[in-house]
């Protein structure tokens, strides 16, 4: 059978787990008539977030028995339409979860220390001593972590922030409009782990930003589309967060341009799971469902 994998996967995982079907590797950017091609007679796809599975895609693939995801997000591909063909769509659950958190804690760091600013000046040869009032961030002892979305990535932030004698604030979207309110409102460094969906997109705006408190710092390893960029720029503008930490961003690859220059937001170009143990756990776990699903077998993290 065939299986079309959108990027080249950390190996052993494709050549290991799927060595009895033809395997056929794409890259991202394809244009859509060649993404087309390849997956017209493909009998499984092992997605991944840059390229996007639609619904005329889907439609246009007869004898596709599952759509695995290499990610935790599924914002890349159409549940609906793979609903409608009864396909089952899968991700990676899991095996992420400490690497992400990892990378949501070096950006907390960075932001708080002002280290980008702060390291800048180290390469420049233009720094002349220590002062006692050069690079002065934040404290996080004794300061409010806010999680929004507390599930597996969220709360092993939580954890974190606890080692770092942080008093922590978490939330899921069932939680009700108060404890969102208190979150903007109390919270220091505010981190936000949820999926992009129609109710979370542009989550945070304009309106939620006046809310933050003074001088909070805003961290999104979640998916670009939660966050409002111009919003988020106006409001390290005027003073009412004093910085960003940013490994998403909501038309991957580009970052808004206004991003680029500043000092007080740090960027990442989307390396939340990038650890070599939790990329490839990600490609052999996508790789299993896969397997089962054209065994005959039931997959195991089914999204839909």
């Amino acid at each position: 059978m065939k299986v079309f994998v959108t990027q080249a996967q950390p190996e052993p995982s494709v050549s290991d787990l799927l060595r009895e079907h033809e395997v056929v590797t794409g890259q991202a950017g394809l244009p859509f008539s060649e993404l087309q091609n390849l997956v017209a007679d493909a009998d499984a796809i092992l997605a991944t977030p840059p390229v996007r599975i639609s619904r005329e895609l889907i439609e246009n693939a007869p004898k596709l028995k599952i759509v695995a995801n290499g990610a935790v997000g599924t914002d890349n591909i159409d549940l609906l339409a793979c609903k409608e063909r009864g396909i089952p769509v899968t991700n990676t659950p899991g095996v992420l979860t400490e690497a992400t958190a990892d990378l949501t804690w070096a950006l907390i760091l960075c932001v708080a220390r002002k280290i980008r600013a702060a390291e800048a000046v180290a390469r420049s040869g233009r720094w002349d001593g220590w002062k006692p009032t050069d690079f002065l961030g934040m404290s996080l002892s004794g300061k409010t972590l806010g999680i929004y979305g507390l599930g597996r990535i969220g709360s092993a932030v939580a954890r974190r922030g606890e080692a770092f004698g942080m008093r922590i604030i978490g939330m899921t979207e069932a939680d009700s409009r108060t404890v969102f309110e208190r979150l903007l409102s109390e919270s220091d460094v505010l981190s936000l782990h949820c999926p992009l969906t129609e109710k979370t997109r542009n989550r945070f705006s304009t309106a939620e930003f006046q809310r933050m408190k003074t001088g909070s710092i805003l961290i999104n390893t979640a998916r670009g589309g939660v966050v409002d960029t111009g919003a988020l720029i106006e409001a390290l503008d005027s003073g009412r967060l004093s910085g960003a930490g940013l490994d998403v961003y909501p038309e991957e690859p580009r970052i808004d341009p206004r991003l680029l220059p500043r000092e007080d937001v740090v960027l990442l170009p989307h390396i939340g799971s990038g650890t070599v143990e939790a990329r490839l756990a990600m490609a052999r776990t996508a790789s299993s469902e896969i397997r089962r699903a054209l065994a005959g077998e039931p997959v195991v993290n089914r999204v839909v």
